[in-house]
This record gives C-alpha cells, sequence and structure tokens, in this order.
C-alpha cells in the first residue's frame, strides 16, 4: 500500500481523546491530527517521540492530518511503527492478489465487509466453487514489550473475543476460518499473546485453535512511503 505522498514527520506533543494527537512538524508547525487507533497504544505515546502523519485536503475533514507512524524502540534499535487500524484489512487483502500470503492463495473471489454469524462482518472472506468459503478476521499488532516478540492484545477486547467465537461457528458449520495478526513493525521475531493483559482473549484464542481456527503472524516493511506485508512469523502459546 503506497501513500498518495510521502508522509510528514514530527514530534508527538500528547495523544488525547483517545482519537486526537497534537504534533510539531519538522518545519515548527504545530497541528492536531486525527489518531486511528481506540487502543491504549501502550509505549508508543510518549511525548517527543518521532511520528509521521498523512495529510488529505479533503474539504470535508475537520483534521487535515492523521497519525500513521510513530519511531519505537524496543531494545533492538528503532523501527516504525503503523499505528493505522484502517489499514490492515487493505494490506491483507492487497497481499492476498499478489500471492504474498500462500495460505489463503487459490480462491476465485475475495469479498471484504460481509455479514456472518450472529451480528458480525467479517474482514475478508473468500470464496471458491471447488474450496469453498474462508472467513478471515484481521488484527492490526503493534504492542511490544520485549525485543522482537509482537503482542496482542494491547488492552481488553471484548470485540476480539466474540470474532473468535463467530470463526469458531464457521469451522463448526463447515467452513474454513483464519484469525491473521498483522503486525505492523519490522523488528518482530514472534508473536504471542499478552495474556496478562486480556485473559478472556487468550482463553478464546486457544479455544478458537483447538476449535480448528486457523491462525497465522505476518508482520510488514514500512516507510514513510509504503507499507507491505513482508513475511510469516512464528506464533506461540495458544494453549
Amino acid at each position: 500500500m503506497k501513500f498518495p505522498t510521502p508522509l510528514r514527520r514530527g514530534r508527538l506533543v500528547q495523544r488525547y481523546k483517545r482519537f486526537l494527537a497534537d504534533v510539531t512538524l519538522d518545519d515548527g508547525t504545530v497541528v492536531t491530527a486525527t489518531c486511528p487507533n481506540t487502543g491504549s497504544m501502550l509505549g508508543l505515546t510518549a511525548p517527543g517521540c518521532a511520528v509521521w502523519l498523512s495529510h488529505s485536503d479533503k474539504a470535508s475533514r475537520k483534521y487535515a492530518h492523521t497519525w500513521e507512524m510513530v519511531e519505537a524502540d524496543a531494545g533492538s534499535g528503532p523501527t516504525l511503527v503503523g499505528i493505522n487500524t484502517g489499514h490492515p484489512n487493505a494490506l491483507v487483502a492487497e497481499a492476498i492478489h499478489a500471492g504474498r500470503i500462500p495460505q489463503l492463495a487459490g480462491y476465485a473471489g475475495l469479498r471484504r465487509e460481509v455479514r456472518y454469524g450472529l451480528n458480525s462482518r467479517v474482514d475478508i472472506l473468500l470464496e471458491d466453487a471447488a474450496k469453498g468459503l474462508c472467513y478471515v478476521e484481521i488484527k492490526n499488532v503493534h504492542l511490544m514489550r520485549k525485543p522482537g516478540r509482537a503482542e496482542f492484545p494491547d488492552s481488553k477486547t471484548e470485540r476480539g473475543v466474540k470474532h473468535l467465537a463467530e470463526l469458531s461457528g464457521m469451522v463448526a458449520d463447515g467452513h474454513r476460518a483464519m484469525m491473521v495478526y498483522l503486525i505492523q513493525r519490522a523488528d518482530a521475531e514472534v508473536f504471542s499473546l499478552a495474556s496478562d493483559i486480556d485473559p478472556a482473549y487468550a482463553q478464546a484464542a486457544a479455544q478458537a485453535a483447538a476449535a480448528g481456527v486457523e491462525m497465522l503472524a505476518y508482520r510488514c516493511r514500512l516507510s514513510p512511503h509504503e507499507i507491505a506485508v513482508k513475511r510469516r512469523i512464528e506464533i506461540e502459546h495458544f494453549s
């Protein structure tokens, strides 16, 4: 996924009201940017850290800037971390079309935001006359508390627990179901669940895996010009 124009660099002043952030751009201009992330963003909101913003000229927008990335160092050197939770679905769909996720290759059709289960919308539905249906849920991952170990979630997520139950239901109905953890940082070597942050989600994930829901973790390559799904990494602690 290429950005229409290169991102603008600045320094974070503060994140507040969950959806807003004040940033001092490198030219000294102070702007208020939309923060497209409802999580805690643990370890990524220290005042003074380097951040990157996209810019839109749309007159309908209240805030022209959107916070896209932050520079963070979990102990193995600084790296860019993508915090925009609106990107993962498009990134995974792009990677599937390009053949970069072989575990999800070979389906004739791909649709996004399709109703399923009791009252949910699946991020991606793959369809094929021979292979059947594959329901794909995607979670954005940016938490890292130990060098090389990406974790999810960074705060409690009842919605995430619900999605795991919905996927398990699709497996019970005879379909394929996949949970994709998309890690928007290039320093991740392994993925695990943050069971201390949300024990209920960790338990639900273990139950879903036992029920036949497949789990994948992929990390991304990031720059101020582009984000792209790069390679699969190992998953730990689903039991």
